[in-house]
């Protein structure tokens, strides 16, 4: 069990706004199920009028920012496994905001997005379950700074967090 007790040297400063939304007794496997049930439980509670509501006209909508979700657990776990398989190639970042009109969320229902959230998650918890605690302290190259397997993979619930903490203070 992966306790929370990741160091510095294991991530670049700005993944810290991320995993310090975790609990210091959160472990990976926790904070992915938890993350789990509570992202699909906060969505389902926004109104389906806000699901379309943007704060500003150059600001996604709630569906993109699922959808964003989704994009960003899928490359930081590809991360993780790159990681986790001592792969010590530099692995490059992302820029988030193309990923966004190709991925036509705003056309998509609710329902389909919460089930591609939750068939993606479960697959990454089952990929987790797969590594030895040596695998996920492993420290790889990540976007031109160092990067542990579980740093990466512990941005995903705090970067959910996050997430859900702006749409409840600007969209709803």
């Amino acid at each position: 069990m992966i306790k929370l007790d990741i160091t510095p040297n294991e991530f670049d400063a700005y993944y810290a706004r991320y995993i310090d939304k975790l609990s210091d007794n959160s472990t990976l496997l926790e904070s992915f199920t938890e993350g789990l049930k509570n992202t699909i439980h906060f969505f389902n509670t926004i109104p389906e009028e806000k699901l379309h509501y943007r704060y500003q006209p150059e600001k996604w909508n709630s569906k993109e920012i699922l959808q964003h979700l989704i994009d960003t657990e899928r490359i930081f776990m590809y991360r993780c496994f790159r990681i986790a398989r001592r792969d010590s190639t530099p692995l490059t970042g992302f820029d988030q905001n193309i990923y966004v009109a190709p991925s036509n969320a705003t056309h998509k229902s609710l329902t389909a997005l919460l089930s591609e959230f939750e068939f993606n998650r479960k697959n990454s918890i089952q990929l987790l379950n797969s590594f030895s605690k040596e695998d996920l302290e492993f420290i790889g190259n990540s976007n031109g700074g160092a990067m542990s397997a579980r740093a990466a993979a512990f941005v995903i619930p705090g970067h959910d967090i996050w997430h859900q903490e702006i749409i409840q203070e600007r969209y709803l």
